[in-house]
């Protein structure tokens, strides 16, 4: 019973599987639209699907999960390739001895995921290129193993999303080829993660680098600014051991390029120094700021 009693603030401020949402907002959603034994069994549902939830307040965390999160936050801060392929290899070996667990899978695909970006921001060369597209390869494997075992994971369907649609990279035979796997994807991470800051941010990458007029822009702007408010309210929580916190710099570096092509310099300068402030590896906002007349110190 202690052990129950124990768990309660848990549930209450703990977050739906894959999805961002609060259970306790859950039911507040749930209650005014079915009453009674509907309700009863309704919310039966959703307590039996947070189960792990019991177990996670006195588990031990995998520490080859832990050594994998500790080694991408310091490559993410860094961004330092090396340090990515690192915390790749200790999720892919967590993977290994725990060959069900979606998490193992969902940090091997962010590790990766990253590696694919470091890599592109390093002078053009066909060792870049190709290494590149492995980790991209490597981290849409990764990715769908974790919905594959999750099928809820939104942070997971969001990556997916933006993989495959840089994998079409603008190719009309890749794009008949892929581009129902990316709808598909995003559909189903607004579905399950639309309070999710990364799902959010993930989102508004892909309308960014679509946009070719001023309200697809403006529009992109939109969700960025979503997503910074969601990872403002997120910043608030205490985090566990193995929840995702990457993404936020990032955004706020989104945000500076987005009010920059629309033309708001001193909001672009203000984003951009906003992510030197919590990143100041960012090169991206660092030259960003150098474009619009900012200094380039954050």
């Amino acid at each position: 019973m202690r052990r129950f009693d124990n768990a309660i603030p848990l549930l209450k401020t703990a977050r739906m599987p894959g999805t961002g949402t609060s259970i306790a907002g859950e039911r507040a959603r749930m209650a005014p639209r079915i009453g009674g034994r509907r309700l009863c069994r309704a919310w039966g549902a959703v307590l039996a699907g947070c189960v792990p939830l019991l177990a996670w307040a006195d588990a031990p965390v995998d520490p080859l999960m832990a050594a994998g999160v500790a080694e991408f936050t310091a490559a993410y801060q860094a961004w330092d390739g090396r340090q990515f392929g690192a915390a790749a290899d200790l999720f892919r070996r967590a993977a290994t001895h725990a060959p069900e667990s979606s998490a193992a899978f969902y940090w091997l695909g962010v590790a990766e995921f990253h590696r694919m970006l470091q890599l592109q921001t390093l002078p053009a060369s066909r060792a870049n290129e190709t290494g590149a597209a492995a980790a991209r390869e490597a981290a849409l494997a990764a990715l769908s193993s974790a919905v594959r075992l999750d099928a809820r994971h939104a942070e997971a369907h969001a990556l997916l999303g933006t993989l495959y649609g840089m994998k079409i990279d603008g190719n009309l035979l890749r794009a008949a080829r892929f581009g129902s796997r990316v709808h598909m994807h995003r559909r189903r991470a607004l579905e399950l993660g639309a309070a999710n800051p990364r799902v959010q941010y993930l989102l508004g990458t892909c309308q960014f680098h679509t946009a070719r007029k001023p309200a697809a822009r403006r529009e992109a702007l939109a969700t960025f600014l979503e997503a910074e408010r969601l990872f403002a309210a997120e910043a608030g929580r205490a985090a566990g051991a193995l929840e995702p916190r990457w993404g936020r710099s990032t955004c706020l570096t989104f945000i500076g390029r987005t009010c920059e092509s629309l033309g708001r310099r001193e909001e672009a300068a203000g984003y951009f120094r906003k992510a030197l402030a919590e990143h100041p590896a960012d090169h991206v906002a660092r030259e960003g700021l150098a474009r619009v007349g900012g200094d380039r110190t954050p």
